[in-house]
């Protein structure tokens, strides 16, 4: 028989681990974060045991301990990037070039819409599914999605980028 840590938190590791490495851009870091984050859950597992939203409560100590780390390292500066990229050279670009480059523009998104956008779009994760972990409603989920999308989408254009 599986323990609480192997059934319901251990076949989430990956996710979580995109999550906090797209926030760090760190993999060393993340690993790190992740495992502080497994490390508490194993400590309270009996009061999460009937935790009614748990992949809600990870994903919160997860951003609280990236958080508490860049505070306790002086890193801590602004969650969302609002510079504009340089125009790239060539509008040619093939499809991985593209889909980085898509990547870089959703960097710059507000820390919502892009957690949001990356949930849906990279995870595949429902609306439903997305407003019960971030613990927010529907409609906030379905509006922060529509700006990231349109706020790419417009950058795409003004760069003459097509998708």
């Amino acid at each position: 028989m599986k323990s609480f840590f192997e059934a319901h938190i251990w076949p989430l590791r990956g996710r979580l681990y995109r999550m906090v490495y797209l926030w760090t851009k760190d993999r060393d870091l993340s690993e790190d974060l992740l495992q502080n984050v497994f490390t508490k859950t194993v400590e309270r597992q009996t009061e999460l045991e009937s935790h009614p939203n748990l992949g809600g409560w990870l994903v919160k100590s997860l951003k609280n301990e990236t958080l508490m780390h860049y505070r306790k390292t002086n890193r801590l500066t602004g969650l969302e990037g609002t510079e504009e990229l340089p125009q790239p050279e060539s509008h040619g670009l093939d499809s991985s070039d593209q889909e980085r480059h898509i990547f870089t523009l959703v960097d710059l998104l507000p820390q919502k819409q892009k957690e949001i956008f990356l949930l849906r779009e990279v995870e595949e994760m429902s609306y439903e599914e997305i407003a019960t972990q971030l613990e927010i409603t529907l409609e906030q989920v379905k509006i922060n999605l529509h700006r990231a999308r349109k706020s790419v989408r417009e950058k795409l254009v003004h760069q003459g980028i097509n998708r």
